[in-house]
């Protein structure tokens, strides 16, 4: 009787896994070092299929989703600005866990293009036999320390996903949520259901691959001097949205650099520390 059952856990993991499953993440943050008052919110998403899982913000693939619509209906003029402010957000980055090598790639944009980089530190999780219920769920308390900062995460093994959201993996089970000490940033499982596939994010320029050095190197320079990123052609589509066909350049450039250098004032507690 035994062999029956082994067979027919292993088809019922394989069920599991040959999915692609959504985890929605409400992610909160402080990000302006100079204002701790200051909250941001908004949803996050964790797409785990059988080959990898990705995690990006819910208004990325939305603003992909109103910007493919409207390059095909008119180009950069068919845009509404008040539509494309109402889907700003915090998570610029993506991050993609393979599964077969069990390496995690972080990508994020710098001016025209999307940089990208292998994580190159160990997450090291110190699990406790601490236990508590968040939802549904029967939750597990681990910690660890990363990126600057001292993580405390509770997970389920009714989730069977070693995963999590942001670079966060590695526990036995699916993080239900994980925060700071300080409680400038967490991350909160909300609800998940099932999709099709894994879906295609938008990129627009080149993909440039570095060290994880390299892009911090990167981003620093781009705080300071954020045209020098953009080239002759004046910045992708981020650039020209809104901007109609009579603008001065140079006035376009010099709004363009004060509203990045405006961004980082506003983005000056990131999530991973110096």
């Amino acid at each position: 009787m035994k062999k029956p059952i082994l067979i027919a856990f292993i088809l019922m993991m394989n069920t599991v896994f040959a999915q692609t499953n959504r985890f929605v993440y409400q992610v909160t943050a402080k990000p302006n070092a100079s204002d701790k008052n200051e909250v941001k919110t908004e949803n996050a998403y964790l797409d785990i299929s059988p080959e990898k899982s990705v995690f990006y913000s819910e208004n990325r693939i939305k603003r992909d989703s109103v910007m493919q619509a409207n390059f095909k209906s008119g180009g950069a003029r068919g845009f509404n600005r008040e539509q494309m402010e109402g889907l700003r957000t915090n998570i610029n980055y993506t991050v993609e866990k393979n599964k077969a090598d069990q390496k995690t790639f972080f990508k994020d944009r710098i001016g025209r293009d999307m940089y990208m980089y292998e994580e190159d530190r160990p997450i090291n999780w110190k699990i406790s036999s601490e236990t508590r219920k968040i939802g549904e769920y029967k939750v597990q308390k681990a910690e660890t320390d990363f990126g600057g900062r001292t993580w405390t995460a509770w997970f389920t093994t009714d989730l069977p996903y070693p995963d999590g959201p942001y670079k966060f993996n590695g526990l036995p089970g699916l993080i239900v949520k994980v925060e700071d000490d300080k409680g400038e940033y967490s991350f909160d499982l909300m609800k998940n259901y099932k999709i099709a596939d894994l879906p295609a994010l938008n990129q627009f320029g080149n993909t440039v691959k570095v060290k994880r050095a390299d892009y911090t190197k990167q981003q620093k320079k781009f705080q300071e001097d954020p045209m020098a990123f953009m080239g002759q052609g004046g910045g992708g589509p981020q650039m020209r949205m809104g901007g109609g066909g009579n603008q001065n350049p140079a006035d376009m450039r010099k709004r363009m650099e004060e509203r990045i250098k405006e961004e980082a004032k506003r983005n000056s507690n990131p999530i991973e520390l110096p």
